[in-house]
């Protein structure tokens, strides 16, 4: 799967043909070509609730933060909802913007960090990765588990039966060889559906 080309998107679920046509008519991926802008999150696994925002990823160099959020701001600041904040997360200079577009909710995630090593990237890797060794009954237990109010990385790691923290106990698992991940995922029993 090619997550860096939206087109998959327009050949999906209605959702995600949904989140295609916001994406384009919000212009976002022009406005923000210089900054490698990625979909990550549930819509592009398919195992989004309708609670779901689209999460969209970017390297943003620290010398870049002001100009990014300035960009954002500009574009979408009238939009309904929008929020923008500067913080350092896991050590790097991060923009956060959430805002409202054709009543899809946006979050636009601008970190110091190369996308490919951003977690929220990482993550929806290892759960594709989950996915694909599980089929379809793994995408409908982690929707279960998510529209019961459980976040997405907790689901995966509870229905996996990883101990700890589940956002690491989730990154632990990239340096799994695909037959040992597939043999991990076909050892789990998963929840009968109520």
């Amino acid at each position: 799967m090619n997550y860096h080309d939206l087109g998959y998107l327009q050949a999906g679920s209605p959702r995600q043909q949904r989140a295609y046509a916001v994406l384009d008519a919000a212009g976002l991926w022009p406005l923000l070509r210089a900054y490698g802008p990625v979909l990550a999150g549930t819509v592009p696994l398919s195992i989004d609730t309708a609670s779901s925002d689209l999460d969209v990823l970017c390297e943003v160099p620290a010398a870049a933060q002001d100009t990014f959020g300035e960009l954002l701001r500009v574009r979408f600041g009238a939009q309904p909802g929008f929020l923008l904040a500067r913080r350092i997360v896991g050590g790097y200079a991060t923009t956060v913007s959430s805002f409202r577009y054709e009543a899809e909710e946006l979050e636009v995630f601008g970190q110091a960090l190369p996308t490919a090593q951003q977690h929220g990237w990482r993550h929806l890797l290892v759960e594709h990765a989950v996915l694909l060794a599980g089929g379809e009954a793994w995408r409908a237990a982690v929707r279960a588990l998510k529209q019961q109010g459980l976040k997405t990385e907790p689901a995966f790691a509870q229905l996996l039966g990883l101990a700890g923290d589940p956002y690491a106990a989730l990154l632990a698992l990239e340096a799994l060889p695909a037959d040992e991940l597939r043999r991990l995922v076909a050892a789990c029993t998963l929840p009968v559906p109520a």
